[in-house]
C-alpha cells in the first residue's frame, strides 16, 4: 500500500491530508485561532476544586479554564515540586530525591482532589484533548514530550514498548538499551520507529528530550500563571515526526518555506528521509489535484451511499453518535438474508474508513440491519474489528447484541471533523428541525386568539416570514377567514424577509 502526505500551506490555515492508494483517509488541520493545543505545556492556577466531581478548574490562558481530574494530578504537592528542586547536597552533585520524577517515591493510593491541589495553587499542566464544543481543554500534570523515536514521560519511571514492534528480541534489545541509556529514572515509551535502529540515535534523543524538559522547568520557574512553556510542533511537522518513515512513503508540500522547514527538521532528526519531501509547484491547487476537496466535503454530509446502493447515516449528539446501516436502492440478487450480509459487510469498511477521516470518537453505536444467523452476526463483528485496525486511534469494540447494535468506543483527542470545519445552523441552533409552516400558522391563530381578549378596536397586523404569508394567503386561508368571524377584526399578513421561518409579531393598529 502507497501511503502519502499531502500538504497544503495558506497564511491563515494548513491542511495536512494522509492518503492510502491515493485515498484521504486522516485529514489534519491547524488554523490560526490555536485550536489545536493538545500537547501544550503550561504553567497554570487553580481556579477552584470541585470535590464533588473530584476533579478541578485550571486556568491555563485560554478562552475557556481547562479540566484536570483526580486520577491527571500527580500524587502530592512535595512531589510535585521536586520537578523544580534544585538544591545540592555537600559535594556539588544535586541530590537524588531532586531527580525523582513526581509520584513514584511514595505508593499511588486513592486520594482526594482536595487533599492534592487547593485553590490559587500555581501547577504545571499538558494539554491532553483540545476544547470539544462547550467544553474546555482535558489537562494532566503527568508529562509526556513525544520525539522520533521515544517519548519522555518525566513523572514516571514505566520504560514501555509500542505494541506495533511484535519481534519479542526486537523489543527486549530496545527495552535494556533505554534501561542503560537513561542516566535516571525517568520514564520513557519506545515509539514504533525506534524498530531496528542503533544505539547512537536514541542516546541522542534521550539527550535532547532531557535538555527540552529543563527548559520547560526553567520557564516554569521563571513564568507567571498563566503561561504557555512548550508549544507542540507545527501540524506539518508533527505528520513528519509521526507518519514518515512506517506510515508515510512520501511528504509533497506546496509551501517553499514549509518545505525549507520540513528538510531542516528532518536534517536534525532523520536526515535519511530528506529524498522523501518533494515541493509541489503546480497552478492547480494541490488539494484538487490529488481530488482531495469532494471526499472532504462528503465527509460532512450526514449520508453516505455505498457502492451497492446501500447507504448509512451518522448522527453526531452531544453523548454518543450513532451510525445506521440501510438497503437503500439494493434489492440483492438471491435472498434477503444474503442480501443484508453484503450490505452490512460492505457497510463496515466505510463505516471504519468514515470513522477515521471525520476523527470521530467517544461512544460509538452501530445500528446494522438485522441477521438472523448468528454466524452472520459474527462475520460483521470480526470484519469490523479487521477494519479498525489500521486505525491509529485507540478503539475498543463489543460483540453484536441480539438486537443488531455493536457498541465500540474510539478515543477522542481533538475536534472531530465536523466540528472542526462546521458550526450549529444559526436558523434552527443547530437543533437540526424546523417547526412545519402549517405547524406555525397555526400557532399564529391560538396566539391572535389569545390576543384579541385585551386589544382595542382597529385592525390586526401579523408581521412573518414570506413563506408563512404566502401560506396564510394561499392553503391556510381558511385560519384568516375564521378569525376576523371570531375576533371582528380585520388582519393584514406582512412578509418580512427579515423575520425567521418560526418568528412572526402580532400588531394592534388603533384606527384614527
Amino acid at each position: 500500500m502507497y501511503k502519502q502526505l499531502v500538504i497544503n500551506v495558506t497564511d491563515h490555515e494548513t491542511r495536512v491530508a494522509f492518503l492510502e492508494d491515493s485515498t484521504i483517509v486522516e485529514l489534519f488541520i491547524r488554523r490560526k485561532d490555536d485550536s489545536d493545543i493538545a500537547g501544550n505545556v503550561y504553567k497554570g492556577r487553580v481556579q477552584r476544586v470541585l470535590p464533588g466531581m473530584q476533579a478541578a478548574f485550571v486556568d491555563v490562558g485560554l478562552d475557556q479554564a481547562a479540566f484536570i481530574y483526580v486520577d491527571d494530578v500527580i500524587g502530592s504537592f512535595h512531589e510535585y515540586e521536586k520537578m523544580f528542586a534544585q538544591d545540592e547536597n555537600e559535594t556539588g552533585q544535586k541530590d537524588d530525591t531532586t531527580s525523582q520524577p513526581a509520584g513514584r517515591s511514595r505508593s499511588f493510593e486513592k486520594r482526594s482532589i482536595e487533599e492534592l491541589i487547593s485553590d490559587g495553587q500555581e501547577m504545571l499542566v499538558q494539554v491532553a484533548k483540545a476544547p470539544i464544543g462547550t467544553k474546555g481543554s482535558r489537562v494532566t500534570s503527568h508529562i509526556s514530550l513525544p520525539g522520533r523515536f521515544l517519548v519522555l514521560m518525566p513523572t514516571s519511571d514505566h520504560i514501555g514498548i509500542s505494541r506495533r514492534i511484535e519481534d519479542e528480541s526486537e523489543r527486549n534489545r530496545l527495552k535494556e538499551m533505554v534501561s542503560d541509556l537513561r542516566d535516571d529514572h525517568t520514564g520513557y515509551i519506545v515509539r514504533t520507529a525506534a524498530e531496528g535502529v542503533e544505539e547512537k540515535k536514541l542516546t541522542n534523543e534521550i539527550k535532547f528530550l532531557k535538555n527540552l524538559w529543563e527548559t520547560i522547568q526553567n520557564r516554569y520557574k521563571n513564568s507567571p500563571a498563566p503561561f504557555l512553556l512548550h508549544r507542540e510542533l507545527t501540524v506539518s511537522l508533527r505528520a513528519v515526526r509521526d507518519l514518515l518513515l512506517h506510515d508515510a512513503d512520501k511528504v509533497i508540500i506546496d509551501s517553499a518555506v514549509g518545505y525549507e522547514s520540513i528538510l531542516s527538521f528532518l536534517d536534525t532528526f532523520m536526515p535519511d528521509l530528506k529524498d522523501s519531501v518533494e515541493l509541489y509547484n503546480e497552478r492547480e491547487p494541490i488539494f484538487d489535484a490529488f481530488n482531495l476537496e469532494g471526499d472532504i466535503s462528503r465527509a460532512l454530509r450526514r449520508k453516505t451511499w455505498l457502492k451497492s446502493g446501500g447507504y448509512i447515516v451518522i448522527e453526531i449528539t452531544e453523548a454518543l453518535i450513532s451510525i445506521d446501516v440501510n438497503t437503500g436502492r439494493y434489492v440483492g440478487k438471491h435472498n434477503l438474508e444474503e442480501t443484508i450480509l453484503k450490505t452490512n459487510l460492505e457497510a463496515v469498511k466505510e463505516i471504519a474508513y468514515q470513522i477515521r477521516l471525520r476523527d470521530i470518537g467517544g461512544i460509538i453505536i452501530i445500528d446494522f440491519i438485522d441477521m438472523e444467523k448468528k454466524s452472520n452476526q459474527e462475520k460483521v463483528f470480526n470484519a469490523l474489528k479487521d477494519a479498525l485496525k489500521r486505525d491509529r486511534s485507540k478503539t475498543h469494540v463489543l460483540p453484536m447484541s441480539e438486537i443488531g447494535l455493536i457498541q465500540m468506543t474510539r478515543k477522542r483527542v481533538k475536534k472531530s471533523l465536523a466540528r472542526l470545519l462546521c458550526r450549529p445552523c444559526s436558523y434552527c441552533d443547530g437543533e437540526g428541525w424546523l417547526l412545519s409552516g402549517r405547524s406555525i400558522c397555526y400557532n399564529i391563530y391560538r396566539d391572535i386568539i389569545r390576543d384579541s381578549i385585551d386589544m382595542s378596536c382597529g385592525r390586526i397586523t401579523v408581521k412573518v416570514n414570506p413563506e408563512i404569508a404566502e401560506l396564510l394567503h394561499g392553503e391556510e386561508k381558511h385560519i384568516i377567514a375564521d378569525l376576523e368571524k371570531i375576533i371582528k377584526k380585520p388582519i393584514v399578513i406582512y412578509p418580512d424577509a427579515k423575520y425567521h421561518m418560526e418568528a412572526f409579531d402580532i400588531f394592534n393598529v388603533i384606527k384614527e
